[in-house]
């Protein structure tokens, strides 16, 4: 019969990835006076964004089971609103940037209602429709570019782009660190696990639906905001390109889906990985890429966490 290991060791072993968290996060504070090098800064940059983002995308497909590949509709108006209000309506940038994550929230909600009456395989389908239908008219309403005015551009600085999306990565972690600690989880997680179950048993599924889809469009439309301040320029209807979907769904995957981990893992794979194959294989790093997806998903399903999961616990039994 095997015993528990003491008190002190699991003691360690809970607080270890906190720790690790914390340390990584106060050597990310400290980079940019370390280093004056534009392409580490936007790398990291890329890493905290697709954090945020993926993590958005894991709160409501993770935790609540809904699988939504229209995600980049969210991203998108947090984008828009933004770069409107701050560009054209000389609208404060933190007013700006709060008033996308709101209006993201407002469209999810308008489209989430009618959408959460479908189910499964209809569900996704039906979010992929919503979102490239608003790509479209967003394409033909606004097709010219959009530019920084020539005052923000004059004084750009990428230091405070950097500080932003460290910022929204960690406040969309700590979410979804403390969502599973509180009660409107066990609902939400009751849906994910058997919808027709939690009903039967007095749990309001829309409800639960509704309220992780507004957790997960509120920090996609921030990522959007992020997405806004950080470019000179862009088509407006860049940010609504399903490859914001798809790179959320693939760097959770990699990482681990329903997991607190997973999304940090995988978009830091993902961006790393995806960067180095840029430059070494032009051509073809997305096809390269794309098999290394294929190879993670099959090999480990549960993501790189769980692959983690395992060989620690190969570890212990081998002591």
């Amino acid at each position: 019969m095997r015993t528990a290991p003491p008190w002190p060791a699991r003691a360690a072993e809970r607080f270890t990835g906190p720790a690790v968290l914390l340390i990584l996060i106060a050597g990310a504070l400290v980079v940019p006076q370390l280093t004056d090098r534009r392409d580490t800064i936007t790398l990291l940059f890329l890493v905290f964004l697709y954090i945020a983002l993926a993590q958005s995308w894991n709160l409501l497909a993770g935790y609540a089971g809904q699988i939504n590949l229209g995600h980049a509709a969210f991203f998108g108006v947090g984008a828009l609103v933004t770069r409107d209000l701050w560009t054209k309506e000389d609208v404060p940038f933190a007013a700006a940037f709060l008033a996308g994550g709101g209006a993201a929230v407002l469209f999810a909600l308008a489209v989430g209602i009618p959408t959460f009456r479908l189910r499964g395989i209809y569900f996704a389908i039906g979010t992929l429709a919503m979102a490239e239908a608003l790509r479209i008219t967003v394409s033909n309403l606004r097709p010219q570019v959009t530019a920084l005015p020539a005052q923000a551009l004059a004084t750009y600085d990428l230091e405070p782009r950097y500080y932003l999306a460290l910022g929204l990565a960690v406040c969309t972690v700590l979410v979804a660190f403390i969502l599973p600690r509180t009660r409107l989880s066990l609902g939400i997680l009751a849906v994910r696990e058997d919808e027709e179950a939690a009903e039967a048993s007095g749990v309001n599924a829309l409800a639960h639906k509704l309220a992780a889809l507004v957790l997960s469009s509120f920090f996609a439309g921030l990522a959007g905001g992020t997405f806004a301040f950080y470019h000179v320029s862009y088509y407006p209807d860049r940010p609504f390109f399903p490859i914001w979907t798809f790179d959320a769904v693939l760097a959770t995957f990699i990482g681990g889906v329903g997991t607190l981990a997973g999304p940090i893992v995988g978009a830091t794979f993902f961006i790393v990985v995806r960067d180095r194959l840029a430059v070494e294989v032009q051509e073809v790093h997305q096809a390269i890429f794309g098999l290394l997806f294929i190879l993670v998903v099959l090999m480990l399903p549960g993501g790189l966490v769980e692959a983690w999961s395992r060989a620690r616990r190969l570890l212990r039994r081998t002591r």
